[in-house]
Parts: structure tokens; C-alpha cells; sequence
């Protein structure tokens, strides 16, 4: 699985990304996760809020920090296909 955070670094993408390692480490998923701070990447998906959250190329969430009972939804939803 591979997730990416997309963020400039400020402290809701800091909290995001914590909560997100939290969630994977729960689940004892395998997953790759990178935290991307190209603001074309940003453009690439269509993300103008930071911070957010992409799993599997897919964008989950932009502009706030989900909790971490929706972030472990998404990563059990992806899990399973």
C-alpha cells in the first residue's frame, strides 16, 4: 500500500502523518508512506488545501486532519481490494 501526505510541513500535515502512522501500525498493515511537499504533486491531484492524505493514489481527505477512526477506515478499505 502506498500513502502519501501531502503538506508543506505545518502542524495539522505533522499531526496527520502522526495519526497515520498510528493507524497503519494498529492495523499491522504494510505500507509505504511518503510525505510530499512538491506543490505540483499538489496540482497532480487536485489538492489546493494541505494537509492530505492519499492512499493508493486516491485522495481521501484535503484541507483538514481526519481522525484517526476515519483514517483506519479508509486504510482497511483498501486493504481489502
Amino acid at each position: 500500500m502506498k500513502i502519501e501526505i501531502l503538506g508543506t510541513g505545518c502542524p495539522k500535515c505533522k499531526k496527520l502523518s502522526e495519526l497515520t502512522a498510528e493507524a497503519i501500525k494498529e492495523l499491522g498493515v504494510s505500507a509505504e508512506i511518503t510525505k510530499v511537499t512538491d506543490l505540483n504533486k499538489f496540482i497532480d491531484y487536485g489538492v489546493i488545501l494541505t494537509p492530505a492524505l492519499v492512499i493508493n493514489g486516491e485522495v481521501k481527505v484535503a484541507g483538514k486532519v481526519p481522525s484517526k477512526k476515519e483514517i483506519t477506515k479508509w486504510i482497511e478499505e483498501k486493504k481489502n481490494k
